[in-house]
């Protein structure tokens, strides 16, 4: 009775946060088909292109979801710009003269490709979906500041990395992240591949701030505010935690160091129509099934796996649902 006492005084603090759920009585299927219709439209004429789009539609966050997918739908990913604006940016952070001279080339550029070819990085997106959203009469901001990776801010703070945005909707602020939404940047081929996640529509803010963290932490749209150092020491999370809309809640760091014969707790927030049967912690490739499991309300309930570790050494802890790794966790036991 106590640990579902205290998962349930831990859960109150996370259910009155904006959310796509807000808006589960409306139906996005028409503005879906609408940017599906306006699929190639040419970047050229932004007022003629945001018309088509939401001329037909009567509600704001429906006018924002057609203009949301458009833009997640018909815009790569210009993962060589990405990578060589990261790059140039790393090499003139102590030198602002010259990285300011950077940025505002780099700007130009990168606005005549995406006009031109559709191809954009972070900053981009976020400045696309800004003002098509404006043009739409809707109050739609760029966000800028750290996306936690497998590859960057990892303990160590990197440069500011990411864009994305938030939407006013109903006097409520909401995030979302056009470019982690739109698709992925396959190494193998070369080429980027749209696949839209809808995960990153309107998320969930205690989830969004497990890989992005503002400059500007009014952003965080959490209700108590999250330092950076928890933002770099957490579990990572990955798309496909945005796709299933998976919460880690404990450990509340990646890292956690124990002693031999001790048991740690693993903690998640699923939703309530997540199937939990098909929920799986491995540990150094080894399945573990047996959970507790509490129903909190009809939007989301908890699963805890309670592990034992009887030896000594590193392990990799990863969550996952069906195939998909939602989560890692490391366990340093001496």
């Amino acid at each position: 009775m106590n640990r579902l006492l205290l998962v349930l005084a831990l859960l109150l603090s996370f259910k009155h946060f904006s959310q796509v759920s807000d808006f589960e009585h409306i139906n996005f299927n028409k503005a879906d088909f609408i940017a599906k219709k306006n699929k190639g439209a040419t970047l050229k004429n932004l007022p003629v292109l945001v018309h088509q789009l939401t001329s037909e539609l009567t509600t704001d966050v429906e006018k924002f979801r057609a203009i949301y997918i458009w833009v997640c739908s018909n815009i790569s990913n210009d993962y060589a710009n990405h990578v060589l604006n990261l790059r140039k940016r790393e090499k003139f952070k102590s030198d602002s003269i010259a990285l300011n001279t950077w940025n505002n080339q780099f700007r130009k550029k990168a606005l005549k490709k995406l006009i031109r070819q559709k191809k954009t990085i972070c900053t981009g997106y976020a400045y696309l979906l800004q003002e098509m959203a404006s043009l739409a009469g809707l109050n739609c901001k760029m966000v800028h500041g750290y996306g936690r990776t497998t590859e960057s801010n990892i303990e160590t703070l990197s440069i500011p990395n990411h864009s994305w945005n938030v939407i006013l909707l109903n006097n409520k602020w909401y995030l979302c992240d056009p470019t982690w939404a739109s698709g992925f940047f396959n190494l193998e081929t070369g080429r980027f591949e749209h696949d839209y996640n809808d995960g990153y529509f309107l998320s969930e803010p205690n989830l969004f701030v497990k890989n992005h963290y503002p400059l500007n932490t009014e952003w965080l749209l959490t209700e108590q505010k999250i330092h950076i150092t928890d933002f770099l020491s957490g579990p990572l999370v990955y798309g496909d935690t945005f796709k299933h809309k998976i919460l880690p809640l404990a450990p509340f760091k990646m890292t956690t160091t124990i002693k031999k014969n001790k048991k740690v707790l693993f903690r998640f927030q699923i939703p309530s129509k997540c199937e939990k049967e098909k929920l799986i912690l491995i540990i150094n490739g080894v399945s573990v099934k047996k959970h507790s499991y509490y129903a909190f309300n009809k939007d989301f309930s908890v699963v805890e796996f309670n592990s034992l570790f009887k030896r000594k050494g590193v392990f990799d802890v990863y969550l996952k649902v069906n195939n998909d790794v939602v989560s890692t966790h490391v366990i340093k036991v001496k």
